[in-house]
């Protein structure tokens, strides 16, 4: 079972998933966990100074392997939102210590303060790095510096636990199972909004609520096929494999094919059709139409008719292997 922080927590770990025989699973810690690794001297800069992974063992997880990543990436765009959010606070609680110190209509009260200041660090989520002292008629800020630097020192640091044995999956293959949950949660995202809008569901009965989730489903499922098939005309990568082969580390950003980079940069295939999205390429499809033409005091001459397909509906079909006939 591979799934995030949220889905295969330490609680159900403890209690489904260790009891029960033959299941073993995939997760990631959270950033408690981590930070307490960190102080245990188990995550250090050292680890990475020959690869952007490695494999640690911690009394606090028995029987289980722990694989600590750092993506540069994530690390660079992890700091610059730190700066910009304690810049922003900071921004805002000099108004407030300007008020505090104003000729007239001046800011004073340790409640008045408190709930102005409070308005803030609740808004930027920034409380854990600023000392803050409120008095009566003055308010005053420091940065927590330690603090600050400790947790950019984790920065673009993640942790795979798994209970998987490094005879069935090595290192890179555990990273890679457990990113490959990006798939899943395209789909959810594909049935909740993007394609196939699951919700609002207008049932009430419980056997009717299954039934409208199962039909979702099952149009999802219909949905991957039929992007699989297309892919030649779509902006998707085709040639996922061969991507996969050009990225430096299973921990680096994903990388596309040069074939997907070129129709991204022409918007045409190597066949000189025009690359489409999934739903763009329905909306196209569905101008088809097959048409009854009934002939005027013809009686029953009535006869029915196809929509003269373009080129690329035409491709588009024998990818599907659906015949456009009457």
């Amino acid at each position: 079972m591979v799934g995030d922080r949220g889905s295969i927590t330490d609680a159900r770990i403890n209690e489904e998933l260790k009891p029960a025989q033959g299941i073993d699973w995939i997760a990631a810690l959270r950033a408690p966990s981590i930070k307490e690794l960190a102080e245990q001297g188990l995550i250090r800069p050292s680890l990475f100074d020959e690869r952007d992974l490695a494999e640690i063992k911690s009394p606090d997880f028995p029987g289980e392997r722990l694989i600590v990543c750092r993506n540069p990436f994530l690390a660079e765009e992890r700091t610059r939102k730190r700066q910009d959010l304690l810049q922003a606070t900071e921004k805002t609680l000099k108004k407030i210590v300007a008020a505090t110190r104003r000729a007239r209509k001046r800011l004073k009260g340790k409640a008045e303060i408190g709930v102005s200041v409070g308005k803030v660090i609740n808004h930027y989520k920034m409380a854990k790095h600023f000392k803050l002292t409120i008095t009566e008629d003055s308010f005053s800020y420091e940065r927590k510096k330690q603090e600050i630097e400790a947790e950019a020192a984790l920065d673009g640091i993640y942790v795979i636990r798994t209970s998987v044995g490094a005879e069935t999956l090595n290192s890179e293959d555990v990273v890679g199972r457990y990113k490959d949950l990006a798939f899943v949660e395209r789909a959810f995202r594909c049935l909740k909004t993007v394609d196939l809008n699951v919700r609002p569901i207008y049932h009430w009965l419980e056997k009717r609520v299954v039934a409208h989730i199962f039909l979702c489903m099952l149009a999802y499922y219909i949905e991957w096929h039929m992007r699989k098939a297309l892919a030649p005309l779509l902006f998707d990568d085709k040639d996922k494999e061969y991507a996969r082969k050009l990225r430096t580390s299973v921990v680096a950003p994903a990388v596309r094919s040069p074939m997907a980079e070129e129709k991204a940069r022409t918007r045409r295939t190597p066949q000189g059709y025009p690359v489409h999205s999934f739903q763009t390429l329905l909306q196209d499809l569905a101008t088809i139409a097959k048409n009854r033409a009934n002939p005027c005091g013809a009686g029953k001459a009535e006869f029915f008719m196809l929509t003269k397909p373009t080129p690329l509906q035409k491709r588009a079909f024998e990818l599907l292997n659906i015949p456009l006939s009457l």
